[in-house]
């Protein structure tokens, strides 16, 4: 679920840099990779589901280098 957007710097600024993200699980991480230019100017919705694709999950249970993949449709 997206929680929060981050304002972009350098050449994103005026776009989104990073969404904020809360998994099933409860933990919270920021995702800012994945992402177009245009999702950037038009970023996923704050309370929207979101896929997200990642490497590994550390010890804290965080994952490891999520990556923006899509918005999920409601069930």
């Amino acid at each position: 679920t997206v929680r929060e957007h981050s304002a972009g710097t350098g050449e994103y600024q005026g776009a989104m840099g990073a969404v904020l993200v809360q998994n099933s699980a409860g933990v919270e991480f920021k995702s800012g990779t994945g992402f177009s230019d245009a999702k950037r100017k038009n970023p996923p919705p704050i309370g929207s589901q979101i896929t997200y694709r990642y490497r590994s999950i550390t010890n804290k249970g965080v994952p490891r280098f999520a990556s923006f993949m899509r918005v999920r449709e409601p069930m």
